[in-house]
């Protein structure tokens, strides 16, 4: 079986869709398939295409046994819609160039990350001229979720993008997505072409937490990811005085309000926050093994959106301080991986910090909890074998 993969985000960047499409990628491979990626050149999330490709408008490598084909876009991570606008559509063109090694290969499905959109409709046409199956993998639902985050209002433009939207659920053979909210929302227009893929997490690369048997001075709270409009990191830094708890707020990550969040801390001292620089993926598993507990916010509710930040802190036994609503929040609260508050609450996420610092054995059992739904519920593998034995069971009985 062979699997093409199209998305706008790759490894060597950091971030949650190259991750798991690598490790999609890597349990393929090991399940017996042949797996080719057309991606973009990395520039995520600085906005600037990195080092060692800038110049190219093509570029062909391997990582393991992933044959990748990179082609140029227009880098940007500019708060401003037009720049933003302008880098989806490149590369949305230029993976069009793809078609002919397409053909070559013969894959059985194209899968393509979504979003963007547009990326979608370059898909259907590449898949329609190489007769590959086309698998859409809905991440964020849009325009929903750009309507959502304030982007785009209203009106004939959202109009169009939706009709969009539904053109390509209808023509896709498989429609996937990460949360059952993404699932519902597309089988209205799909109906029974639906598949819900979980992020999950890769959980042998995580060691099992060690438990915690007395106090030691300050609770060390992480957050490592995207410091971004949507998170609300710097918001979290001027409103919880971490000294005062007894703890201690690590910050790893790039993003646009990283420069908001610096002046901040470096303007108001002795609050017991430390930005640092972002780790890669493989440093994760280590970095996560050093705190006690993560805070995970999202300052608006996205229809469809599960951090998957939530797996990683599972798999490392860390608590979960979700400063959220929406179906993350379910997932915590129904799983019992950690304790909730509303977005922009710091009144009681304060307390949560507090109820964590100060129970020993909450935290323990917390940890016990989070590790083993790692295990049974949302390891990668086990999610990844299901879903390679979805494809084989269509494959074959479409044949």
């Amino acid at each position: 079986m062979k699997l093409v993969i199209l998305t706008q985000y790759f490894i060597p960047e950091i971030g949650a869709p190259s991750n798991r499409l690598l490790e999609l990628s890597k349990r393929l491979i090991k399940d017996g398939w042949e797996v080719s990626v057309v991606t973009g050149m990395p520039n995520y999330p600085k906005g600037r295409i990195f080092d060692e490709y800038r110049g190219k408008f093509k570029s062909e490598e391997t990582a393991g046994d992933i044959k990748i084909l990179r082609y140029w876009l227009y880098a940007s991570n500019s708060h401003k819609r037009i720049p933003r606008i302008i880098s989806m559509l490149s590369f949305s063109f230029t993976s069009l160039l793809s078609l002919f090694r397409l053909k070559k290969y013969n894959a059985d499905y194209l899968f393509v990350e979504s979003p963007p959109l547009t990326l979608g409709l370059s898909a259907y046409l590449l898949s329609l001229f190489s007769g590959s199956k086309l698998i859409m993998n809905v991440s964020d639902i849009w325009p929903l979720t750009a309507k959502e985050l304030g982007v785009i209002g209203d009106g004939f433009l959202y109009d169009q993008i939706e009709k969009l939207e539904k053109f390509l659920y209808k023509k896709s053979f498989l429609c996937t997505g990460q949360s059952e909210e993404i699932i519902n929302h597309i089988s209205k227009t799909a109906g029974e072409k639906v598949y819900l893929f979980r992020n999950g997490v890769e959980v042998s690369r995580f060691q099992k937490p060690a438990l915690h048997d007395k106090e030691n001075g300050n609770i060390k709270i992480v957050y490592a990811g995207l410091i971004g409009v949507a998170q609300g990191i710097p918001d979290i830094a001027m409103n919880i005085n971490f000294t005062e708890l007894g703890a201690e707020f690590h910050i790893y990550g790039e993003g646009a309000e990283r420069n908001i969040l610096e002046k901040y801390i470096n303007s108001n001292p002795g609050r017991n926050i430390f930005l640092h620089e972002s780790v890669k993926r493989d440093e994760i598993p280590e970095l996560l093994s050093e705190y006690y507990c993560t805070i995970i916010p999202l300052v608006n509710n996205i229809y469809g959106a599960v951090p998957s930040k939530i797996y990683e802190a599972m798999a490392a036994g860390l608590p979960v301080l979700f400063s959220g609503s929406g179906e993350g929040a379910k997932i915590i609260r129904d799983n019992k991986a950690g304790l909730i508050s509303e977005p922009k609450d710091f009144e009681t996420l304060k307390k949560n910090i507090l109820e964590i610092k100060n129970s020993i054995e909450l935290r323990n059992e917390i940890s016990l909890n989070c590790r083993n739904l790692a295990e049974s519920k949302f390891d990668r593998d086990r999610l990844t074998d299901e879903f390679s034995k979805k494809l084989i069971s269509l494959k074959s009985s479409n044949s």
